[in-house]
Order: C-alpha cells, then structure tokens, then sequence
C-alpha cells in the first residue's frame, strides 16, 4: 500500500469522537415514534430487531420461508443482511423511513391472519400461534439445554453487523460517528466488538451448564488443557494477521489495540482464564458478581494510579508499552465474557413450564427467562446510568480502556437486545417447545429461526475470519475513500452476498468450522 494513500486511510479512522448512546440503539429496532432527536436517535439501532420481526410475522404467520426456495433465501438476505447494511449506510439519517420499511409489513401481515398453504413437497403449513399446554416439561429424551431460536438469531444478527461494519468503515457512506472513537465516546463499532465478546459468553455457558449435569466431573487440569487447545488456532490467526499487516504495508490505528496485538489474541487469552473461573464458580450469581468486581477493580486501577495516564499517553519503547491498549483492555473484555456467561447460564436450560394464556402480554409475563433478562437488562443499565450521570460517578465510556462504563453499557446493550428476541420468539412462536419429542421440537426450532441468520451463528468466527480476508482484498485493490456512494454500496451489496453464500453453502453442508 502507497505510504501516502496508507497515511491518508489512517487519518480517516483516527481521532473520531462517536455518537450518543442512544445512536447505537437505533440500528437494532427503528419504530416509527418521533422525530425528534432523542427519539430518532434512540431509535438507529433496532433495525435489526425490525428485520427479525418481519420475518417471524411472515414464518408464523404465512409460512413464507417453509419450505426454503430460491425466492424464501433472496428475501431473508434482503431482510437479515442487506436491511442491516442499509441502517449504516444509506438509511443511517433516515431511521424513522426505514423503520416504516420494515414495521409496516409486519403489521399488516400479521393482522391479515394466518395463510394455510401447502408448500411444494408437500408439507404442512407453519401453525399460528397457539398455547403450548401440553409441554412435556419432564421428558427425558428431550435435551435440557434446547437450542433456543432466539438466540440464535441475536447471535447470528449480532455477526452480521460485525461483518458489514468492518468493510462498510472504509468507505465514506459509512458515518464517521459509528466508526471507534479514539479515547472518550461511543459509537456503533464500538459496541460491535463488546458485543462479540459477550455473545461468546453467552454460548460459553453450555459447556458450564453440561458440566453441571452431568455425572462425571471434568477436573481443573482437564479444562484447563482443553481450553489451550481451542486457544491455539486463535493464537494463530493473530500471529498470522499480525504478518500479513506488516508484510503488505496495511493501514493500521495503533491506538486500537496497539502496534503487535489485534482482537485475535485478546479472544486467544480467554479460554484459559475463563476456565479458572469455571473451576471456582459455577451459578449465575457468581459469575455476574465476579464479572462486576473485576470491572470495578479494573476501575479502580485506572482512576487511582497512573495506570490510564500511562495507557494513553505512554512512549512506545518496550513491548508492553507498544501494546499497552490490548494487553490491559482485556480485564475488561474478560469482564464482560463472564457477564456473558451468566446471562447465558439463565437463558439457555429449558424453561421447567412454558408460559400460558392468550394474550402476548399474558404469556411475556408468565416467561422465567424473559423476565430474568428484562430484570437483568434494568439492573445492568442502572449501574450504567450511575457510573455516567453528571451526578453520580460522571464517568465517560471509553472502548480503549475497556473500562467499567465501556463494561456495563455493553452487558445493558446486549441483555437488551436478548429481551427483545426473546419477546419475539414468545409472541409469534409459543409453541416451538411444545413438540412431543426431541425429534418434532428440533424442527420446530429450526422452522422458528431464518436460515440466514442461523447460518450466520453456525459458523460465525470462521465467517468473521472471511470478513477480515475480504476487507484486506477490497482496501489492497480499491481506493476505498475516494469511490462514489454508489459504487460503495455495490462493493458492500456483493460482499455481504458472498459472506451469505459462504454461510448458507457451510449450512448446507452440514460444516461446522470450529477455531
């Protein structure tokens, strides 16, 4: 890469200042609310949830996407990819147009009432919503860690918009208040990179909730090893994007993790010390306190010592030095990875009675997961709002520093967006549980998640590995900051594209790649 043009992408990612929490909110679920500023602004990042919404209305409602066709797959990227992207790009001043985009055709076609078709091969139309009575909660061939549709699609939507970011940060129709900030602020990459760290949490919580039933107890030292073993291909992926970089000259912001290290090797350190943790705690309650104190202690450090002067500030003439954001960010990313876990530790086992009723409202309220995940959303955020507000702690986010605010807006972020899903899932699927065996429930839950998305999830690090391939090629044979508007966003629409196919095709073939 020319050392000028090289200079010039740089300064293009470097000292940005991000934008309001509420901005980041706005591109899961824009609802047609206000116009407002504040509202308009609370509202860029819920398009996902939008997205999803329109997509379970059309599976429970119609069974649009059963059987999968040619048009069923085009309309899901349309929905769970392309629709994403938009909120980023091109809608990313226009919350409320896109918003009316996808509510509106929820709305209608849920009011229109159930279709009963007979898809091609004959099989049977996707149930309207019905009350799960009979859930054969006690059935021992039933798994007690089902897989959960809602997550699920949180996870898979969650990938998608790192993926579309990483690439869409390049070119100038992405705005520059949802690239990272330098030090103090938040934006929508920001949070992207949390988010993937806790939604690694939450899925890390099987393994935990296994161990605890099953009848053979895994030693520390056996966990221990097990967990070097899913460290090792991360460790070399980071050592191998740390040469690629330098070998081809690529633009890079040392600020961000520093000069040697990048997010590979922060995702390499957290099996082992995880798997410390596992070996002395085990229940929601610890993980979820340890999470917070070691934050507050990471705090601490930097508040009361020179620890943040020297983070920031700090020559680079040593190794530690050198990579000084990585190395000490990642108590805060193992904070958050712990949040993760208890979250998923509550969310994850089967519900021991499903709720009842007719009414939607009956049945959120009669959810033990759902409102477990609403308590936890208004605890975190409190603790977010306290450590923030001018008259309390008055504290700033800052995603270099990783640092309690950085922690707790994250954790508040993510278990909202799981409430919402999960809120989905109860009010257009409630019998997705209810099948008689393992066999009919499973195939239910697949009926109930977009095949994009669960694709997405399947394989979402060897996909984001891809993204990371794709954005080196794109930026090593594109002048990505001085290209048009429209010649961007037919780079982005291809490349979403082949991140789609790359995911579906995985599916298809029943690959799952483990790193």
């Amino acid at each position: 890469m020319a050392q000028e043009y090289k200079a010039l992408k740089e300064a293009f990612v470097s000292n940005l200042t991000g934008s309001s929490v509420w901005e980041v909110y706005e591109i899961g679920f824009v609802p047609p609310v206000c116009a407002s500023r504040v509202f308009r602004n609370i509202m860029i990042d819920k398009s996902v949830q939008a997205a999803v919404l329109l997509w379970s209305v059309l599976q429970s409602r119609h069974a649009f996407f059963k059987p999968y066709t040619p048009r069923s797959y085009l309309v899901d990227f349309l929905l769970n990819c392309l629709a994403i992207l938009f909120a980023t790009t091109i809608y990313s001043s226009a919350p409320v147009l896109l918003s009316a985009l996808l509510v509106a055709p929820a709305i209608t076609s849920y009011a229109i009432g159930p279709t009963q078709r007979q898809p091609s091969g004959g099989s049977r139309a996707v149930k309207p919503a019905s009350e799960p009575n009979d859930l054969t909660k006690n059935d021992p061939q039933k798994d007690s860690l089902p897989i959960k549709p809602f997550v699920t699609s949180w996870r898979g939507a969650m990938i998608v918009v790192t993926c579309a970011a990483i690439l869409a940060v390049d070119f100038r129709i992405f705005p520059r208040r949802f690239a990272k900030v330098e030090n103090w602020g938040t934006s929508l990459m920001d949070m992207g990179v949390g988010s993937f760290v806790f939604t690694a949490g939450v899925v890390g919580a099987r393994p935990v909730l296994k161990q605890q039933i099953s009848p053979k107890a895994q030693s520390i030292v056996s966990q221990f090893v097990t967990s070097l073993r899913h460290a090792l291909p991360l460790w070399v992926l980071g050592f191998v994007r740390l040469y690629s970089v330098k070998k081809v000259n690529y633009a890079e912001h040392v600020t961000e993790y520093g000069v040697h290290w990048n997010f590979f090797f922060t995702l390499a350190l957290l099996p082992p010390f995880v798997a410390l943790f596992q070996a002395i705690f085990s229940s929601e309650v610890s993980f979820t306190l340890v999470s917070l104190l070691l934050a507050t202690v990471y705090e601490i450090a930097l508040d009361f010592t020179d620890l943040k002067k020297y983070i920031l500030t700090a020559p680079r003439d040593d190794l530690l030095s050198q990579n000084r954001e990585g190395v000490f960010s990642f108590f805060g990313y193992l904070a958050i990875f712990l949040a993760g876990q208890a979250t998923g530790i509550c969310t994850l086992p089967r519900e021991t009675s499903r709720p009842t009723g007719r009414s939607i409202f009956d049945r959120l309220r009669g959810s033990l997961i759902f409102t477990k995940l609403a308590r936890r959303f208004a605890i975190w955020t409190l603790m977010f709002v306290l450590t923030t507000s001018y008259y309390a702690f008055s504290l700033d986010v800052s995603r270099r520093l990783v640092n309690l605010p950085y922690v707790l807006w994250v954790i508040s972020f993510n278990t909202l967006q799981l409430t919402l899903f999960c809120a989905i899932e109860i009010a257009l699927f409630p019998g997705v549980y209810k099948g008689g065996d393992q066999i009919s429930e499973t195939k239910d839950c697949k009926e109930a998640t977009s095949g994009v998305l669960q694709s997405f999830n399947r394989n979402g690090l060897a996909l984001f590995l891809l993204a990371n391939l794709l954005t080196g090629l794109v930026n090593l044979t594109i002048p990505t900051i001085h290209v048009s508007h429209g010649q961007a966003m037919g780079v982005l629409v291809t490349y979403m594209a082949i991140l789609c196919a790359a995911a579906l095709g995985l599916d298809h073939w029943n690959i799952s790649l483990k790193l």
